[in-house]
């Protein structure tokens, strides 16, 4: 059987080629499939179970992808909703679903696959010994998962098809692995599952796997031996080249890849362009797991932060940045234990130089004199008050500190005023952990809804 799928783009909020996605809907798919979240930008989505995703633009393009299915009479799946796949990211997408079924005039069955853990059952598992660490993974006890304040699982084919079982005409996914919402219809169907779990991670950012990859949509057909690939915007080509380097992509191994219930392995795999635009692929193994995990996710608080920002141009400061950002600190870290009764251990001071080292510190091995630099100073503390009062500190000598005590007194730049700008509560991740299950749902729910 040849199960047909229509990908719009890597993520519902990042855009698409309209014409594109007409043109997949005239190809009669089987399923449509979008992303709809990311850890790229870190912890905060799911610390907050916010998105990161403007609502109007995702509101916009869930309209075009709405009507798409509504034209092509299949399933409209969306996994990760809004970033992170929190309970309250599913029940977001759901409203804005809920809103433009009235605005469109269409009634429509919405199942929602849940994926958030209650903490008391992770401590369980952690009791019990089925949560387990991955590599690398941080230290955790009772006490560590009792302060994250949101915790997922990543969800499978399994869980995306029990959805799909339901009949729903949109399934609204909470954390999904990015492969699963395009694997999952072409098990079901039968087809090679070696070649439905490579065609899904070839296909989880869209036309990535293209030549031009902006322009999102991407058609890809499974079978019993494979899978085919084709890019639809007008100038997109999928090649060899372009197909098989994206299994590079966020993976570590390029030929293995773990999802839920087992893994990928694409070392046999071979890439054949078979016309101008299209590429097939066949070879890769699929090998289940005698036990069933998925992997969980979680963030907890990890204070809040304040940020200054100075520019220095002078070109003596912009030689000495390093020597100048070390001494700077030192006599900040002094002042605030002395000025301000903080302790050391209750704030992290970092100076980042921008366009000198701000991202690899230490390990930044190309040297050169810019023209100028930007000081990013942040501040990590205990509660916003505290973090804003050790900026307020750092104020005058961010602006003023001189490199040696026997020039006169610098003045740099802040590029807005205030020069300080509180970011509230950040959070970082606490998980690298699967959990081992006795059934695939055993951590998932399911709602549905008629609209």
């Amino acid at each position: 059987m040849t199960t047909r799928v229509l990908v719009p783009s890597g993520v519902l909020g990042l855009g698409f080629d309209e014409d594109a996605l007409w043109r997949g809907v005239a190809l009669c798919p089987d399923i449509i499939a979008i992303d709809g979240g990311s850890t790229d930008s870190g912890p905060a989505s799911l610390g907050t179970g916010t998105s990161k995703y403007s609502r109007a633009s995702t509101k916009s393009e869930w309209r075009s992808l709405m009507k798409a299915r509504a034209k092509a009479n299949v399933p409209l799946v969306i996994g990760t909703c809004g970033t992170a796949g929190t309970n309250s990211n599913v029940d977001w997408m759901f409203e804005i679903t809920r809103e433009l079924a009235s605005e469109l005039g269409q009634q429509l069955k919405v199942a929602r696959l849940y994926s958030e853990q209650p903490q008391g059952r992770i401590v369980q598992a952690l009791h019990d010994g089925r949560l387990k660490p991955l590599d690398p993974a941080p230290e955790v006890d009772p006490g560590t998962i009792e302060k994250m304040t949101h915790i997922v699982a990543l969800a499978g084919a399994e869980q995306i098809n029990e959805a799909l079982a339901t009949g729903a005409d949109i399934i609204l996914a909470g954390r999904t692995t990015d492969t699963a919402i395009i694997a999952a219809r072409a098990l079901f169907n039968g087809d090679h599952p070696g070649g439905a779990w490579h065609g899904a991670k070839i296909g989880e950012c869209g036309a990535l796997c293209s030549t031009h990859p902006t322009s999102g949509v991407i058609f890809i057909e499974f079978d019993d031996t494979g899978f085919r690939v084709t890019p639809l915007a007008d100038k997109a080509r999928c090649t060899p080249y372009s197909v098989s380097a994206h299994m590079l992509y966020e993976n570590a191994d390029p030929m293995r890849l773990y999802e839920p219930g087992g893994y990928l392995d694409v070392s046999a795999a071979r890439y054949r362009q078979i016309d101008e635009r299209s590429v097939r692929v066949e070879g890769a193994e699929w090998t289940p797991n005698p036990a069933y995990c998925v992997k969980l996710e979680g963030a907890k608080p990890a204070g809040f932060q304040t940020t200054l920002l100075a520019v220095v141009r002078d070109p003596h400061y912009v030689k000495n940045a390093e020597i100048w950002a070390g001494k700077l600190t030192d006599f900040l870290n002094n002042e605030i234990t002395h000025r301000l009764q903080i302790a050391r251990t209750d704030y992290v001071l970092d100076l980042r130089l921008m366009g000198v080292n701000s991202v690899l510190g230490a390990r930044e091995v190309q040297q050169g004199t810019p023209n100028e630099v930007g000081v990013l100073c942040i501040v990590t503390a205990q509660s916003q008050e505290e973090a804003s009062e050790i900026a307020k500190l750092i104020n005058p000598f961010l602006l003023h500190y001189p490199l040696t005590e026997e020039e006169e007194l610098p003045t740099f730049a802040f590029p807005y005023s205030p020069a300080h700008s509180e970011r509230g509560a950040i959070f970082e991740f606490a998980l690298n952990h699967v959990l081992d299950l006795d059934h695939p749902m055993d951590a998932f729910q399911i709602t549905v809804n008629e609209i």
